[in-house]
Order: structure tokens, then sequence, then C-alpha cells
């Protein structure tokens, strides 16, 4: 009966911090749609807001990989990419069928995480069977890899469907794809996606972090999350038992890749050119420095440090050339405070509740 009633407590205390979880993100979307609303954000601030959402849902997903299952994968910004450039086809091809801008954006989302989930399940499903940092290498690899190949397609679309050329040679054009009079050229080999019509909202992308942390929280919460995480504390005693490490590392990676998936396809409908170079290796050790700053496994701290570390560069653009080194000692002075003994003591200090918290578990 004992153990029953703590592990209800338990549930409890999970419960109410997944709503705390959710209502803070509410909050935040609400206080800010009325500071944008009453003309109280500069226009710098305004376009900050998608990619702060779009990075925010990119810190939680791969803090799911980092930080619950335990793998470092290196390549989160080529599963972006993957949505990102299939969400922008979606949305450009489908402009006649599907007037509607809202309709169009969430359809091409939806692509762009099938797409990226495709993906990552091809390359976990041979990767995750092995054990050590072979993901992180072959996923550093990845992000490489689709960045070139991004780079050599050319893709169109008229009224007889989609017409793509796959260009490794670089001879071929745009007026090789044989478009008819009213077709449009959406990818254009190096130069990227040129001309895309910018659909993504502050609101879609509230949306997507949302649904980003419900996909995470449950999927924690659950029997596959607990069996995940118990792959991560020890590999052996979780084969033991009987888990199927492969199955539980899967769902893990592939949930992952298909969010990175979606929130790409929002970034990249917010602007009317993106190049493939933009979803380079340091895009994704940024998001993996998100996610160690806010603490593996600590699905607040990824929010709070995606949106801080974005909007920290544009607060010190006023110090002009000394602004990424301004950043870039921010950054590690945070980061040693966050692994300092008296620093954390102090915090507890401050945090009475979570203080008498721990006593009472003693």
């Amino acid at each position: 009966m004992t153990q029953k009633m703590n592990k209800f407590n338990s549930l409890k205390k999970t419960t109410k911090i997944d709503f705390a979880t959710y209502l803070g993100v509410i909050l935040v979307f609400v206080v800010t749609t009325i500071l944008q609303n009453n003309g109280s954000l500069k226009r710098s601030a305004v376009g900050l807001l998608v990619p702060i959402c779009c990075y925010m849902s990119m810190a939680v997903s791969l803090n799911l990989t980092v930080g619950i299952l335990g793998e470092l994968s290196l390549g989160h910004a080529g599963f972006m990419s993957v949505g990102a450039f299939s969400g922008i086809v979606a949305s450009q091809s489908l402009m006649g069928a599907i007037p509607s801008a809202p309709v169009r954006l969430a359809i091409s989302m939806i692509v762009g995480a099938i797409f990226a989930a495709v993906v990552g399940l091809l390359i976990g499903t041979p990767v995750l069977r092995l054990q050590g940092d072979y993901l992180a290498i072959v996923t550093l690899a990845f992000g490489e890899i689709i960045k070139e190949l991004i780079n050599c397609l050319i893709i169109g679309c008229d009224e007889n469907g989609l017409h793509f050329i796959f260009n490794p040679a670089g001879n071929k054009t745009v007026d090789d794809l044989g478009l008819s009079d009213t077709g449009i050229a959406i990818i254009k080999g190096a130069q990227g996606a040129t001309g895309t019509a910018t659909i993504a909202t502050f609101t879609a992308g509230f949306i997507l972090v949302m649904l980003t942390l419900i996909v995470v929280l449950n999927l924690t919460r659950s029997r596959a999350g607990r069996a995940i995480m118990a792959i991560r504390d020890n590999r052996i005693a979780a084969q033991a038992i009987g888990l199927n490490l492969t199955k539980y590392k899967l769902m893990a990676f592939v949930t992952s890749a298909a969010l990175a998936g979606a929130a790409g396809a929002l970034y990249g409908l917010n602007y009317s050119s993106l190049q493939a170079t933009k979803f380079n290796f340091n895009l994704s050790i940024l998001i993996l420095v998100f996610v160690v700053l806010g603490g593996l496994g600590n699905i607040w701290g990824s929010l709070i440090a995606a949106a801080a570390l974005t909007i920290l560069p544009e607060a010190l653009r006023q110090f002009a050339d000394f602004r990424m080194l301004i950043y870039a000692i921010v950054l590690i002075f945070v980061m040693l405070a966050t692994n300092n003994p008296q620093a954390k003591a102090f915090i507890q200090k401050l945090l009475p509740h979570r203080r008498a918290g721990a006593e009472k578990e003693d």
C-alpha cells in the first residue's frame, strides 16, 4: 500500500512539473503577443520570435537524444535542413492547390517531420546497434553530406507536377528543368531556395514548441521513456532484463529527428531565401550548447538556454566588433557557474522548498 502511495505521489509531482512547463510557455507566448501587438517590441526582436521557437524545439528534441537517451548526436542541423527544404518544396508546390497559408504551413511541417523521420530511421537503424561514439561520427558526417546533396538539387514545379534534377557536376541550370511558362523554380542548386513565400508565424512557432513538449514529456513519463532512461543509465543491466535496446534507441532518435524536421520546415518558411550552408556543423554545435548549458535531461533548461543564447548576440550588437567575443566570455562564465558546487548550493538556498524536499527524502 505504501509503495502504491509513493508511486502516486511521484506521478502527481511529475504531472505538476509538466503542467507548470506548459503554463510557463503559454504565459510567455501571451505576454510576448501583447507586447508585439502594442508595438513595444523592436523590429529586430519581432524577427527573432520564429527562430527562437525553432531553436527551442530543436533544443528539446536534441535533449531527447543526448540527455534522456544518452547518445551524442552532432548532426541535428542535418535533420533540420531535411525538414526545411522538404517543407519549402511542399509549400511552394501546393500554393495553387491550397491558398490558405496556415493550412499549407501545417502540411509543410508535417512533410518536413516525415522526411526527417525517414532519414533518421535510415541512419539510426545500423548505427544504434553499435556501442561507443559511432552515432556522433555518423551524424557529423550526415550533416555535411546532406548539405552537399542539397547543393546538387534543382527542383521546380508547374501544372505537370514536380521536376527534379540531381546536378553533381554543376553544369545544369533551372532552364534544364523544362518548366512551363507558369512554373516556378523552388531550389536552385547552390543558390538554395529563393523566392519562397514566407508564411511562418509566431503562433505556429508556439504550437510547435507546445507539441514538442507534449511529445517529449509524455514519452519520457511513459513506459518506453523509462526503458530509454534505463538504457542510458546502464546498458548491460537493461539488456539483462530483456529490453530491446535498438527498438527504444530508434524510438527516441527518430522522434528527435521528426521534431527537428518540423522545426526546420517552420524555419525555412520564415525566410524568402535559404541556402544549405546555413545548416552546417556550427549550427549543430550551437544546438548542442543549448542542451548542455540548460542541463542534460532538463527541458526547462533547454528552453531558457535556446531563448537566451538566441537573444544575446542581438542584445550585444551595439558592441560591434567585440559582440561575439563578449558572447563567448558570457557563455564560458555561465557554463562555469552552472557546474560550480558553490553556485549550486547558493541556488538551493534561494529555493527553500526544494531544500526542504531534499531533507525530507534524506
